[in-house]
């Protein structure tokens, strides 16, 4: 049942993405034969203000004067390395990639999870990445209104408005797209200058 769910929400969250979602910070889509990516990256910077290291708890002040304390884990072995003054960077990554695949392949749905750690000792840092593919396919398609309606593995249909029209070219009724979902989340802490 929770493997279903997680289905659905994997595919109704990468086809609003892909058809519906404005892209930020200057992220362009791209197209690259039948494929078609769109990404966003943020960047949040802030400051080091305390460190309680019984407590495991950082105090951060962003660039608008906010200060906030934050509960670290006891995975981040590397914490008594974090001193006041020092900057933590965190980046966030999400893309969504859809390719039209030839009908009969294997169905790409599916999963992964991977954590990368700085070393003990190093500046604590590491990265999370999180990627989720589905296989949907074109139920209908209605270009003056700009849409497409796309059936997901657990056999809905969600309608979803297409960002760019032209992308309606790519495809056809049938079809069968692949779809990637990918979140990524990098911290790094580092000296001031």
């Amino acid at each position: 049942m929770k493997k279903g769910l997680i289905s659905v929400l994997v595919f109704v969250m990468a086809a609003v993405m892909v058809m519906g979602c404005a892209h930020t910070n200057g992220t362009e889509g791209s197209t690259e034969g039948s494929g078609i990516v769109r990404g966003e990256v943020a960047i949040l910077k802030a400051q080091v203000v305390a460190v309680d290291l019984d407590k495991r708890i950082v105090t951060l002040k962003d660039a608008a004067g906010d200060v906030r304390d934050f509960k670290v884990g006891k995975d981040a072995v590397n914490l008594p390395q974090v001193k006041a003054g020092d900057i933590v960077t965190i980046k966030f990554l999400e893309s969504v990639a859809v390719e039209v695949i030839k009908p009969g392949m294997p169905a790409g749905a599916g999963g992964a999870t991977t954590i990368v750690r700085a070393k003990p000792g190093e500046m604590p840092g590491g990265m999370i990445t999180r990627q989720s593919s589905i296989t949907a396919v074109v139920k209908a398609l209605d270009k003056e209104a700009g849409t497409v309606s796309l059936m997901g593995p657990n056999g809905k249909t969600v309608k979803v408005k297409v960002q760019e029209r032209e992308n309606l070219e790519k495809v056809k009724l049938g079809d069968e797209l692949l779809i990637t979902f990918t979140e990524a989340e990098a911290i790094s802490v580092s000296r001031p200058e």
